[in-house]
């Protein structure tokens, strides 16, 4: 009976690695995306004021991985847009979300129940793209670790590296919030996966791939769709991160670099430090100001 079951668990995953994504999972990952561009502040103004700029974020939203990825492996950017299919089912997809009578379709993909199927369908994509990622790159450069683990955790941010790009498209410039400062979920557990798709396909991680992508992608579909109904905007990796960073790369609030230079610049340094300090206190205190003039 065990092997019977084991035998099912087998077909099952060798069924769902080979599970096309074009064209139902695809769209999935169009709604999701021009869905999550909806919210941002200023895109609906923008889509009233300006749609070609609307559709190009929206574009940039569906393929960015795709241009991100050619851009690093030297292909042309333009290239995934001689997909038509692909491009006309996103471009339906972002004039509905924007320019659809009474809201309807924005209501419809919105509704928690319904955006949580759509939510765990892009997973399946984001995690099959890391896969075909890692693949490609392996194809060019078979040795190239490093240039693996790039091309899967770019195919698998999608636009997220791209924002600062994205964000000039809408008129935004806030450099300070790139993807790179401030990884989300999606962007570091898309990183992780890269680097488990490297290792197994360089033959380090003793799993076969219909394994490791149907793993990954319960654990990405189960993550996203807890924290979408749930709004948490936290990681499940945060706990090990901590203890990992502050093991091997010391505490990011410590000062070890600040007393390093104190000791070699002593005279020069106290009196930058003191001035320093000074300035801190007076902007807490700025701070403390502003925030008793609020609560009055």
């Amino acid at each position: 009976m065990e092997v019977l079951s084991a035998l099912d668990l087998g077909d099952l995953i060798a069924s769902f690695s080979k599970l096309p994504i074009y064209p139902v999972f695809d769209v999935a990952y169009y709604i999701i995306s021009i869905l999550y561009l909806k919210y941002e502040p200023g895109a609906v103004s923008l889509s009233r004021r300006s749609p070609v700029a609307s559709w190009l974020c929206a574009m940039l939203y569906c393929f960015g991985s795709y241009i991100l990825a050619d851009v690093l492996l030297g292909d042309s950017p333009i290239d995934y847009f001689s997909n038509n299919a692909n491009v006309l089912l996103a471009s339906a997809v972002w004039y509905l979300m924007f320019y659809c009578p009474l809201n309807l379709f924005y209501k419809c993909v919105s509704f928690l129940p319904v955006k949580l199927i759509f939510v765990g369908m892009k997973e399946v994509v984001r995690v099959r793209k890391i896969a075909i990622g890692i693949h490609h790159a392996h194809h060019h450069y078979h040795h190239g670790w490093v240039i693996m683990v790039l091309i899967g955790w770019v195919k698998g941010s999608g636009v997220a590296l791209m924002s600062n790009v994205e964000q000039l498209l809408r008129g935004v410039w806030k450099p300070e919030t790139n993807e790179i400062l401030q990884m989300s979920f999606p962007t570091k557990a898309s990183l992780y996966g890269a680097i488990l798709f490297t290792l197994q396909q360089s033959h380090w991680l003793p799993i076969s791939k219909a394994n490791l992508i149907f793993f990954f992608t319960l654990f990405m579909a189960t993550c996203k769709i807890i924290m979408t109904a749930t709004h948490s905007h936290g990681s499940p990796f945060a706990p090990l991160e901590s203890f990992t960073s502050n093991f091997l790369f010391g505490n990011p609030n410590g000062d070890h670099d600040d007393h390093s230079d104190h000791h070699h610049h002593h005279d020069d340094h106290h009196d930058a430090s003191h001035s320093g300090a000074k300035s801190k206190e007076d902007l807490n205190e700025g701070t403390r100001k502003r925030k008793v003039k609020k609560a009055e």
